[in-house]
């Protein structure tokens, strides 16, 4: 193999003195299990993104285990058992033990030990944001965003640290918005009712030069209901699917006399909801055409830019005949109050028929994360 042979070369030797063992027929020797580990016996200062390798020739890897502090280190083998390396980086200003066993052809064993520090970190980055909260239960197209204090040069190796588990095995990929914010999407929703886990294994991994994560964090959060709601500004009703359970609603969306009054097409994800909103037009004052403010009731925003799904104020005549809204979704007062009851953040708004397009406002209405295709928010991830 040739990393194998690279990790002969390159290291240094920290390997078992026991005897070589014989057959039993005709007394034919084997040679030992050789086994090298690095990093070496006694040495300081190791950069704690190089974790551990241990490789082993002439027999198989029974055994590694990479202690600090009386913790496990997790380490992978691979599949013929010589070699094994750590699965994430180290702490720094961390000692850490290798203790190794391995069996030669004729099943003798050899039993390495190794013993080594890691250097400290004299600067660190750290996240100093996750969306969803610790325990929140959030809807199946909930991403999860997260922000860290420095922009990150090494995006791939803080990428490769980042592990999400989900109890129904949902794969998704980490698209990155910014140098300082990173976001997870699946392929498709989440599935509905389970539970979620986010782990940074930040600790010693190098995100720009001479800079190293100082310590892991883990999030935990569930996804409760599937709600995926079609609002479609031609027909002019809303289907909202709630568990498999439709139900469908009359609605106004944006009337078009300008862009900011059209809805934007597109699946938005629901960020927060509130009994009351006061809402006001932008960019004008009051006195000035097309100005307004008013308060709606039942409102569940599904934009940064203003775009709500609420209780319409008045103009009931026209839910489900014709567009009459500044660009929300307005509904009846019966389908205001159930999209409301059943919306959690993370929830799907596709919103279809308008000439706005969501996938045009990437870089300014908030959480558009579902509104590119999946090719290219793969193109995002530093891994893919």
């Amino acid at each position: 193999m040739v990393m194998m042979a690279a990790l002969l070369a390159g290291a240094s030797a920290c390997s078992g003195n026991s005897e070589a063992g014989t057959n039993g027929e005709g007394g034919t020797k084997a040679p030992d299990a050789q086994v090298r580990v690095t990093p070496a016996n006694g040495t300081g200062s190791v950069r704690p993104d190089q974790g551990v390798s241990v490789a082993s020739s002439g027999g198989k890897l029974e055994q590694v285990t990479v202690a600090q502090g009386g913790k496990a280190v997790p380490g992978d083998f691979t599949p013929d058992h010589t070699q094994w390396k750590t699965k994430w980086t180290l702490q720094p200003g961390a000692s850490y033990t290798v203790n190794v066993t391995a069996k030669n052809a004729k099943g003798k064993t050899t039993t390495t030990t190794s013993k080594f520090s890691t250097q400290k970190a004299t600067q660190t980055f750290k996240i100093t944001d996750i969306t969803p909260q610790p325990g929140e239960k959030v809807g199946v197209g909930m991403p999860i965003i997260v922000t860290f204090d420095k922009p990150i040069a090494n995006k791939a190796n803080v990428e490769r640290a980042l592990e999400v588990k989900s109890d129904k095995g949902d794969t998704g990929v980490w698209h990155w918005m910014s140098s300082q914010q990173v976001v997870f999407r699946t392929e498709k929703f989440w599935g509905s009712h389970q539970n979620v886990t986010f782990t940074a294994h930040l600790s010693g991994v190098r995100g720009l030069k001479g800079v190293y994560g100082k310590t892991d964090t883990t999030r935990a959060f569930k996804i409760g209901a599937s709600n995926v709601t079609v609002a479609n500004s031609k027909t002019h009703y809303m289907k909202v699917n709630h568990d498999g359970v439709i139900k469908k609603f009359p609605i106004s969306t944006g009337v078009g006399t300008t862009t900011e009054y059209t809805t934007t097409s597109g699946l938005h994800i629901t960020q927060e909801k509130s009994e009351s909103v006061t809402m006001e037009s932008p960019n004008r004052k009051k006195g000035d055409p097309g100005y307004y403010k008013e308060v709606v009731n039942l409102a569940v925003r599904i934009t940064n830019k203003g775009e709500y799904v609420h209780q319409s104020v008045g103009e009931y005549d026209a839910l489900g005949n014709r567009n009459a809204s500044h660009g929300c979704v307005r509904t009846s007062p019966t389908g205001a109050r159930y999209f409301y009851n059943i919306a959690q953040r993370g929830d799907i708004v596709n919103v279809t028929g308008t000439s706005r397009k969501l996938a045009n406002e990437t870089d300014s209405n908030g959480w558009v994360f579902w509104a590119l295709s999946w090719d290219n928010w793969v193109k995002g991830s530093a891994l893919h």
